[in-house]
């Protein structure tokens, strides 16, 4: 085996261990029968489809896995991330359309099917921060951007047209190609990929190539429907309480 067949092998290897595949996983996306085991062995060459796919799936660039490029990842698309659909009222005004938790599934795969947003429930917000924009609710589903959004809370999010336009550490709706999530997102180094990092500790961060992406929406507003009215209340009533405590044991001290 040459130096430069072994290059590719061990290219080809790191790509499956960055992203924790096993081999028989890795296989299964990348469309080839049981394991990549032999291809990492060099007993099978990579194939077109083979370079074809990780170039889709992970923006691999086929010059650098085989040895002709220093540039890793690449491209498909110039980050272009508008809406596919917008729709419209009987006046013809954009419409803030409503995706529930359990409509957030089967959007990235409607997601330029104009009569599939028809079923969604949408209305509109008459106030100049809604305005000259095209907005769309999301209904946050799980724990893990909390204490900032609690579970089945709504946010409101902006579009967004271009990947250049993502600004490191906001909140982002980000519509993948099979998922959708809230995320704070944070801008690397290498500009194909980016870090989506939750609120809650108790998640870690991980990376997606900007190709996965399909939209993305700025969050600038949210609803919420859990308000606890006595809240403010018992926060003051127990913050007096402590100031009495700590005014009677000054003046103990002081006699």
């Amino acid at each position: 085996m040459d130096n430069l067949t072994n290059q590719t092998i061990q290219r080809f290897k790191s790509i499956r261990e960055e992203n924790h595949f096993t081999q028989s996983d890795f296989a299964k996306i990348l469309n080839i029968k049981n394991s990549t085991a032999d291809i990492e062995r060099g007993k099978t060459k990579i194939s077109g489809k083979v370079v074809s796919k990780l170039l889709q799936e992970f923006g691999v660039n086929p010059l650098w896995l085989f040895g002709e490029s220093d540039q890793k990842r690449i491209q498909l698309h110039n980050g272009d991330v508008t809406p596919k659909v917008v729709t419209v009222d009987s006046e013809n005004n954009e419409n803030i359309v409503l995706v529930n938790v359990k409509a957030a599934a089967g959007y990235p795969h409607n997601v330029q099917d104009v009569d599939w947003y028809q079923q969604l429930p949408a209305f509109d917000i008459p106030l100049p921060e809604y305005r000259n924009a095209t907005y769309r609710g999301f209904q946050v589903e799980g724990d893990s951007m909390l204490p900032v959004l609690e579970p089945k809370e709504w946010v409101i999010g902006k579009a967004i047209n271009s990947l250049s336009e993502l600004s490191s550490n906001a909140l982002y709706v980000v519509v993948l190609q099979d998922s959708v999530v809230v995320k704070k997102v944070r801008k690397n180094e290498d500009s194909s990929v980016l870090t989506l990092i939750s609120l809650n500790t108790d998640y870690l961060p991980f990376t997606i190539h900007t190709h996965q992406i399909v939209e993305v929406w700025e969050v600038n507003s949210k609803l919420s429907f859990n308000i606890d009215a006595n809240s403010d209340t018992a926060s003051i009533k127990q913050l007096q309480d402590a100031m009495m405590v700590l005014t009677s044991e000054v003046r103990s001290l002081k006699n």
